[in-house]
């Protein structure tokens, strides 16, 4: 962790506000026909720096459930800080982090497929062919279980589009 991360007061409640308004705002922009667009390639907290909201990205696979990670066990890759639940996790992870890490960077591929870079929920998830997906909403993440072929390679195929707009 780093020392900044270390002295900053956490704010759980303005962190939660944030994400309601967020929410709302994203809906709003929706019903006008408004894109939400954001400039990260991986899906972090703009202003800790830590991935998927501190949740374990190696956690999905083996307890098949979102937990979060603990500030005593973080790992950098990608350019953020990543959170696990104990040392094998993070271990796992420094090992082979492309395993782990959610696809398109923690962005829900039913967006992508549409063209849009839409930061996904760490509790709406799916694991589909041996991949994390995080997805934006539940009736996202029911769209997509609904044909993930289909929107697994409509997702692949704009991916590189969405990719390179984002702020490197």
């Amino acid at each position: 962790m780093t020392q900044a991360r270390r002295h900053r007061p956490t704010e759980v409640g303005r962190r939660g506000l944030y994400r309601t308004g967020l929410a709302a705002l994203l809906v709003l922009a929706s019903s006008f026909g408004l894109q939400a667009t954001t400039t990260e390639r991986i899906v972090a907290n703009r202003h800790s720096g830590i991935a998927i909201d501190g949740y374990d990205p190696v956690a999905y696979f083996v307890d098949g459930t979102a937990r979060q990670g603990r500030p005593e066990h973080e790992h950098s890759h990608g350019g953020v800080a990543w959170r696990f639940r104990n040392e094998g996790n993070q271990a796992a992870f420094a090992r082979d982090p492309l395993v782990y890490m959610p696809c398109f960077g923690g962005y829900d591929p039913v967006n992508v497929a549409r063209g849009v870079a839409t930061p996904g929920h760490p509790v709406a998830f799916a694991i589909v062919n041996d991949r994390l997906c995080l997805f934006f909403s539940e009736a996202a993440r029911q769209r997509y279980l609904a044909a993930p072929r289909d929107v697994l390679q409509a997702a692949k195929d704009r991916w590189p589009k969405v990719h390179e707009e984002l702020v490197r």
